[in-house]
Order: C-alpha cells, then structure tokens, then sequence
C-alpha cells in the first residue's frame, strides 16, 4: 500500500490564509484545535522548526518545508495561560518551550521536561517578558536536577561553568564508566543578558545596536537578519548596493571565523602550527575588513535600510589583493591538514552525529552539512543578492569531527569566490534609505541569515510609533547544542574539547 502523501505546506496555506501585516512570510493564527491536528500531521510531515516564542499570551511558531522551501509562522492565543507543547512531535521545542515558561510564564501542556532552562532564579524579575514579578535582591541560584546516575560502575564528572582559558560559562555533567562518555548533559544561561527586553519600547536604532552584540562573532549576521525583520514589517526598500555591501561584510565574517575555527580544532589535538597560521590569515581578514569599514568586526555597519558605509575603489582593490592571497596560503594549510595521519587520526570518526538526528532537529550551518543535511538560508528561502551569485553548498554526510571541519574549509573556498563576484559584479547608487512606519497597520516581520554557524533568525513586531512591540531572535545554536551532548556518546573524556570546538556552539548567542 502505498504512503499517503504529506501536503506540502505551500499546499497547507493555500488554505490557510495568512494576517495582513506581516511579511515576507504568512502568519496562520490557529485555535487549539488546528493547534492541535498540525501537532499531528508534523510527526510524520518534513516541515521544519525554525523556532518558538511568545508574544504577549501568544504562541508563535516559525516552521520551513524543506520540500517546497516555504516557510510561514503560526500562532496560537494561550488558554488560561497553557498551550499545548510541540515537542511531541519536534524535540528540538523542548529548550524552547521551556525558555517560553521563564521569559513570559505561559505553560507547554504535555512537555516531559519542566526544569527551568534560562533562568536560574537570580534575575531581578522572574518572567521578564510576561507578568514580570519582581525578586528580592541577592538571590543565590536555585538548585538545578540534573539526570540521575544509573548503573554500577558509573561516575560523573562535572564541568563549569568557570573554565580554563578564554571562554564564555557553561556547564557540562559527564555520567562515564572509566574514561568513557555514557552520556553528558549540559546546561546553559550563564550569559543572559536580557536583550529581548532590553528591545521592548526601544527605538529601532537603540535594538539594531543590540541585535548586533547578541552573539559578537555573529554581529554582522544578526545585524542583518535584524535590519531585513525591520525592512518587511515596514515595507522599506533597501538600495541594491547596500543589499551586495551587506553580502560582502557577511563573506568577510564567514572567512574569518572559519579560519579560526580550523585552527582551534586542530590546537585541541596540540596541531598548533595549523592554529598559528590559521590565525595569521584571520588577522589579515580582520585587518581588511577594518580597513574597509571602519571596523575589524565591521560592528553597527550594517542597519535597517541598508549600511553605514561604502566601499571605495582602493577597498575594493585592498578584498581582491586580499582573496590572491589567501588561495594559495589558505590552500598550503588544507594540504598539511590532509596530510598528517596523526591529525586524521584524532578527526575521523570522532565525535559522529547521525543524518537523521540532524534531519530531527533541523540543525544548520557546518554541523548540519556535515551530516547531510543540505539547507543553507541563502539558497533557500533566499534573499539578496544571492539570487543573482553562482555558490555551491557543501554537503558531507560523514557526521564526525573531520567533516565539519572539511565543511569550514570548502566554505571558505566559496567566500573566496564570492567576495570576487561581489565587487566585481556591484552596483552603483546610494547605500542607505529611510525607514518608515505607517500608523494605520500591524507591522510584524520575520527574516532567516545564513550566519557562518547557520541560520540566524530575526521576528519582530513594531509599534505604529516605529518603536520595537516584541522582537525574538534565534541563534543556530539553539539546535546544535543538544546534539553535541549525542555526539560524545562513546568517545573518552579528552575527546569532549575536541568535539566541543568542532561544534563552535554561541553560549551568549544561545543565552540572550
């Protein structure tokens, strides 16, 4: 017999007509009904979860069709406070619904887990975005349940939040039976800073600049995705040269973290030759796009309706000396790392993650390529000027250390090229326009960015005064951090570092 085929959900809103006022995308509002017959049809239809949030007592729900690529949100008007949970059907809603419960105090009916994610009981206010109760000053954190040990012979190790080094907080229990890994739980929050209600009733300049420090290695990611939120809920046009300024910034940020990625992956296994050059050819990226733009990290440059600089005729030459130099370098260093059996060694099959599990939770970016999962947001849903450039998205389906990092490397071959095609191919005119908001409408958007971890993705509502109602903003991290906690299942307690820095997760981007 055959399956009964799933209809796509391009198919799904032709009969669900979305709310005027948001854009590009329909929002679907639903009773809890249809909340729940979509509950359904979503354990066994290939749509996506791009993330969940509350507005007020609403829940909203942003979902892709990798079959047809359209995307939509829909939303539910909580019942007394409750609505029922999604992650029956999409585990990737357990952190997310949990999170709804900190922030805005509505209730997933049916979730298994009901431990407090975010917050850990110091904030000043207990749900900040809800009913905001506010708490005596010089609380000290609230006991947190982690998941039992079980079995004779097992131990945990726990690890953080403080670590060795440079790095944000975040806490890692390893349950092991003598060096091996059985199974780790993290736990995170360490570092957040508040900024969707920082964002409430801030003008749109004040919220671009916050969206901008939500994750500082991704600012240019979600300074896009934020300005392009801002621009379909208010109808701006942005002039096509910013829209190829804002992609040559994006470019530059995905070439330098990746950089400093493959050389971070490498000096966990003491290959500090790869992490010393890697970090030469990162400064030279840094020190172009500083020269460029006026900043290393090109921070506030990109705004709602369109940038705050251009580039000139000695930059453009400064990024074209700049990819010459690069390839040859760049492909030395791929040469070494193909070339040490000792490196190989450590990579292949170390720290592996299934196809399916990454289908499961819709993770993007390196760690889903590298196990088959074919989605990148400048392809799909697209936005500009991709359209008009030639790129390949690379796709391993290994799943393990050493995909990922081959993942970085072929994208950093990509940038390369399209750093070329950008200034070659850029259009003349100006590089900013107004924002305006019209009185008399709802203004509500949504964007999807392809941040060098994934998809950024950016929901505001604005106020008919141009100030910022509600605005939610995902980092890919969301997505990635449950399955690094898989991904070390049967691998030794030295290799978590390793795989740790192969997944690169944002715990501020993650924390916000």
């Amino acid at each position: 017999m055959t399956a009964a085929r799933h209809p796509t959900l391009s198919e799904y809103l032709k009969h669900n007509p979305g709310t005027e006022g948001h854009g590009p995308w329909p929002r679907v509002r639903l009773v809890t009904d249809t909340w729940m017959a979509l509950i359904n049809r979503l354990a066994t239809a290939p749509w996506d979860l791009l993330a969940e949030w509350a507005d007020g007592d609403t829940v909203l729900a942003a979902v892709h069709d990798g079959t047809d690529g359209a995307v939509a949100v829909l939303s539910l008007t909580s019942q007394g406070g409750r609505f029922p949970s999604l992650s029956g059907s999409w585990p990737s809603a357990i952190r997310l619904e949990r999170t709804i419960t900190d922030l805005s105090g509505l209730t997933a009916e049916a979730l298994g887990d009901t431990r407090r994610w975010l917050d850990h009981g110091t904030w000043p206010v207990a749900q900040p975005l809800g009913a905001a109760t506010a708490r005596p000053c010089g609380l000290l954190p609230l006991p947190y349940t982690f998941l039992p040990v079980e079995g004779e012979g097992l131990h945990q190790i726990p690890v953080g939040p403080v670590h060795a080094g440079i790095i944000e907080p975040g806490h890692f229990r390893f349950t092991c039976f003598g060096e091996a890994v059985v199974r780790l739980e993290d736990r995170l929050g360490y570092t957040h800073k508040g900024i969707e209600a920082l964002m409430t009733g801030a003008d749109v300049d004040r919220a671009a600049r916050l969206a901008g420090r939500v994750s500082g290695d991704s600012t240019v990611a979600y300074a896009l995705a934020f300005a392009r939120a801002v621009e379909a809920a208010s109808g701006t046009v942005v002039p096509a040269r910013a829209h190829w300024l804002r992609a040559l910034m994006a470019e530059l940020e995905r070439i330098a973290n990746h950089l400093g990625d493959i050389g971070a992956v490498c000096n966990d296994v003491a290959f500090a030759v790869m992490y010393a050059h890697c970090g030469v050819l990162r400064e030279r990226v840094l020190q172009a796009a500083g020269a460029c733009f006026g900043h290393r990290l090109m921070m506030d440059r990109v705004v709602p309706g369109g940038v705050t600089c251009d580039l000139d005729a000695a930059g453009g030459r400064r990024l074209f000396a700049l990819v010459k130099e690069l390839r040859p370098r760049f492909e030395e260093l791929v040469d070494l790392y193909d070339g040490t059996p000792s490196l190989q060694s450590r990579m292949l099959n170390t720290g592996t993650i299934r196809p399916e599990l990454v289908r499961q939770w819709a993770a993007g970016g390196f760690v889903g390529r590298a196990a088959g999962r074919d989605f990148d947001a400048r392809r799909s849903p697209g936005y500009e000027p991709y359209p008009q450039l030639e790129f390949t998205v690379p796709v391993r389906e290994e799943g393990d250390v050493n995909a990922r990092v081959m993942i970085r490397i072929l994208e950093v071959r990509e940038s390369l090229n399209l750093i070329e095609q950008l200034i070659r191919g850029m259009p003349a005119g100006p590089v900013r326009g107004p924002v305006t908001v019209a009185d008399d409408q709802r203004h509500e958007g949504m964007s999807v960015v392809e941040g060098f971890r994934g998809d950024v993705l950016v929901w505001l509502r604005l106020r008919p005064d141009g100030t910022i109602g509600r605005c939610h903003l995902r980092d890919p991290s969301w997505f990635q951090w449950p399955l690094l906690m898989v991904a070390i299942d049967g691998c030794v307690v030295a290799d978590f570092p390793l795989c740790n820095k192969s997944f690169n997760c944002s715990y501020s981007g993650h924390d916000v």
